[in-house]
């Protein structure tokens, strides 16, 4: 008789997975006189992959990042500034809305897309010293490679 670790992973790699085709292409937000921007792929084999850079204040930083199955179930896989990968795995998805999910991890512990139109909302949420601390980027659909005004 199957244990129920064999069924469970069974289940992990026969289930559909969602559809986040919604977040394919080159999103913008230049708020808070910041640059950001994230590019996501359409899904292919199952996987999306993204990039994001932030320009801040003469600072530079970057994402690598992926959406697809992972042992843990499918999930968010972020990999800031290049560091070892960070798992998200998915808590909850809908019509234009994903939320991602790992409560052992410092900051964030979840990982939020939702899509409106031409608007892709990206949020983190989490702990900070105690304190409930959240980030929130507003990106609209543009162009490849257009940049905020100067």
């Amino acid at each position: 008789m199957p244990t129920a670790a064999v069924l469970a992973a069974v289940l992990i790699q026969t289930a559909p997975a969602p559809d986040v085709s919604w977040m394919a292409g080159y999103w913008l937000d230049c708020s808070d006189g910041r640059e950001a921007s994230e590019t996501w792929s359409d899904p292919r084999g199952g996987v999306s992959v993204g990039h994001a850079v932030t320009v801040s204040g003469g600072e530079t930083s970057f994402e690598v990042s992926h959406i697809g199955p992972t042992p843990q179930g499918f999930a968010y896989v972020a990999q800031p500034g290049g560091a070892p990968p960070t798992v998200f795995v998915l808590a909850e998805s809908g019509p234009g809305r994903a939320v991602f999910a790992n409560a052992e991890n410092d900051f964030p512990t979840r990982v939020i897309y939702q899509r409106e139109g031409d608007v892709l909302t990206a949020r983190i949420e989490g702990e900070i010293a105690g304190q409930a601390r959240s980030m929130e980027w507003n990106f609209r659909s543009v162009p490849l490679n257009t940049r905020c005004p100067a």
